[in-house]
C-alpha cells in the first residue's frame, strides 16, 4: 500500500513545479533531470537524477508542500513512488531504508555544496568537464557509462552557468584533445579529469581554480 511501480517514456514527466508534493521517487532504472521555471519564463537545470536516486524528498516536508521543480525522464525510466505518509512510516519501521535514505541525503548536501563551490571560484570549462564526468558516473559506485544520456549544449550551459557558445567551443576543445568523443551522444574518457586537475594540459583560461571532490573523484 503506498507504493506504485512508475515506467515513463524520455520527455514525460514526473511532476511538476507549483503541484501539490505528495509522494517521493526512487530511481531504479534511466535518467531523469530537474528543472525550476522563474518568474520571467527562464527554465534552468539545476540536477540529474540517476538510478539509485530518490527526488522528490520536498514531499516529506510539508503536508500540503508544492514541487519547488519540474522530474522529467531524459531517457525510459523506472521508478518507485511512495506517498508522503508511508515514506514517513517506512523511515521509522524500516531501519535499513533509513540508512540509505541519510546517506543519500547526506550525499546530496555534499553534491549541493560541491556545485557552489565549483560555481564560484572554477572557470567555465573545468565546471563542463566536472558536469560530464558526474553525468558518466566516474568515481561512483559501479562502472562508469560509456555514453552518456542524450543532453543538448543548451542544458549543460544552463547547469554551468555560461552560454551556449562557451559550451561549444569547449566541447570542440575536450574532442580535439581526445577527451570525448560525440556523434548524437557524447562518449567521456577518463583523462578528461586532467582539466579539473590541471595535469598534462595547457590552461584554457586564466582564471584561477581549484579541484573540487565529487562523489569519490578529486
Amino acid at each position: 500500500m503506498g507504493r506504485r511501480i512508475m515506467q515513463l517514456s524520455a520527455k514525460e514527466a514526473f511532476f511538476a513545479q507549483g503541484t501539490l508534493a505528495q509522494s517521493i521517487f526512487y530511481l531504479h532504472k534511466g535518467r531523469a533531470k530537474l528543472t525550476v521555471v522563474s518568474h520571467s519564463g527562464k527554465e534552468a537545470t539545476i540536477a540529474l537524477v540517476s538510478a539509485g536516486d530518490f527526488f522528490g524528498e520536498e514531499s516529506l516536508r510539508d503536508v500540503d508542500g508544492q514541487r519547488t521543480v519540474t522530474a522529467t525522464a531524459i531517457t525510459r525510466c523506472t521508478a518507485l513512488q511512495i506517498d508522503r505518509e508511508e515514506m514517513i512510516q517506512a523511515l521509522h519501521r524500516e531501519h535499513a531504508l533509513s540508512d540509505v535514505f541519510v546517506k543519500f541525503m547526506l550525499t546530496r548536501a555534499m553534491r549541493v555544496q560541491a556545485d557552489l563551490v565549483d560555481q564560484l571560484f572554477n572557470s567555465s570549462e573545468k565546471r563542463l568537464a566536472r558536469t560530464l564526468l558526474l553525468m558518466a558516473r566516474y568515481g561512483m559506485e559501479g562502472p562508469p557509462e560509456a555514453l552518456i544520456p542524450p543532453i543538448t549544449q543548451e542544458t549543460l550551459a544552463n547547469m554551468i552557468g555560461t552560454t551556449r557558445s562557451r559550451v561549444n567551443f569547449f566541447m570542440n576543445r575536450f574532442r580535439k584533445l581526445g577527451l570525448i568523443e560525440y556523434k548524437g551522444r557524447i562518449r567521456v574518457h577518463e583523462e578528461l579529469v586532467n582539466v579539473i586537475l590541471n595535469e598534462d594540459l595547457e590552461p584554457l583560461t586564466e582564471r584561477s581554480s581549484i579541484s573540487i571532490p565529487y562523489y569519490g573523484l578529486n
